[in-house]
């Protein structure tokens, strides 16, 4: 799968910009603010439909415009496919492929197998749970559509639960009956949830230490170590132990939308034990990992964005990434950097062709 060209229409800083690109390597060069990262982000969202660094959809709208529009010409299994994302200011998000409008998103996702490693991905380690399971959301959805389908469902009825507890608070009442309800679906829907990402782990766990250990290049010992209630009890078995709670609270206290993978090394949080280079190691050893189990199950080689990647890592580290991308099947591939000197002398390294772009 190869993009071969992107045009941009009031997004972000950009009011109007277009690129061919290079079937391998293409680089985004100059200085800090002048949108590199914003050319990512625009490949990003012809893959997902949404921003990778801003989720409110109309901030990605050109200060002063009242809409954008990203443009993209793809050849997939040697057939051309054109996918359009826009947004009008008041309305809602349309994704096109060959012209004809998606009516679900999620339809689209996994059809433009995409992996971004960035800066931002720091949250991965900083932030809460819920960026995680967001990752490992994102990991199995690009190919597994039933996966999208049933978070869809759960999501909904544990909003639907949420909001019957609050009315029950509110009007002093109770059922049981309804409450009930909501409770064998979000059984059912959780419990396959939690299979499915139980499922991943086991397969994907060995496929990051193995690209930690390439990255590192040293014998640290890192591990993901899956955490869920499901672990302890059936779904219907724990929403009745917490009813009580759940009544107080006012919403739901268990279920797979409090999983959470801990990130360990040496057994220890990377959070509090790992260096900045560790730190930034895990995280790209997590993303290309990511991006071999997309390969494997999918079967097309996904699109590789690197944003920043020479930032905060020292040059063995550097050189261990950019053997990784020489030496084994990887397909196009973006790079953002502030130095067109370092980049360029990088890419001279990995014996593909490739396209500098200075901003």
């Amino acid at each position: 799968m190869i993009l071969k060209s992107l045009s941009l229409l009031n997004y972000k800083n950009f009011d109007s910009k277009s690129f061919i690109f290079n079937e391998k390597i293409n680089c985004i060069v100059g200085n800090n603010g002048i949108g590199k990262t914003n050319v990512l982000d625009a490949i990003y969202h012809l893959s997902f439909g949404k921003s990778y660094f801003n989720p409110v959809a109309t901030q990605n709208i050109k200060h002063g415009e009242d809409f954008f529009v990203v443009n993209g010409d793809y050849v997939k299994d040697e057939k051309t496919e054109k996918i359009v994302v826009s947004l009008k200011r008041g309305q809602k998000k349309v994704i096109k492929r060959n012209g004809k409008a998606y009516e679900k998103f999620s339809e689209h996702i996994g059809f433009l197998p995409l992996v971004i490693i960035s800066p931002a991905d720091r949250d991965l380690i900083i932030e809460g749970s819920d960026t995680r399971r967001k990752f490992i959301d994102s990991v199995i959805s690009q190919s597994d559509k039933m996966y999208l389908s049933l978070l869809i469902n759960y999501n909904k009825i544990l909003a639907q639960r949420n909001a019957l507890l609050k009315y029950f608070a509110l009007n002093h009442t109770f059922n049981k009956d309804t409450l009930e309800v909501y409770n064998n679906q979000l059984t059912e829907y959780g419990t396959q949830i939690f299979e499915k990402r139980n499922t991943f782990l086991k397969a994907f766990i060995p496929i990051f230490k193995k690209r930690y250990h390439a990255i590192s290049n040293v014998n640290e010992e890192v591990d993901l170590v899956y955490h869920s209630h499901l672990f302890d009890d059936d779904l219907n078995a724990l929403l009745i132990n917490v009813l009580n709670k759940d009544k107080a609270l006012q919403y739901t206290s268990v279920g797979i939308h409090k999983d959470d993978l801990h990130f360990n090394i040496e057994t220890h949080p990377i959070k509090k034990f790992g260096s900045q280079g560790q730190q930034k190691s895990f995280l790209i050893a997590l993303k290309l990992a990511q991006f071999d189990f997309i390969k494997a199950q999918s079967g097309v080689l996904p699109i590789l964005l690197l944003d920043d990647i020479f930032d905060k890592l020292d040059e063995q580290r550097v050189a261990q990434i950019i053997k990784l991308v020489d030496d084994e099947n990887f397909g196009q591939l973006f790079i953002s950097d502030t130095h067109a000197d370092r980049t360029e002398k990088a890419v001279k390294q990995v014996h593909q062709s490739y396209e500098i772009f200075k901003l």
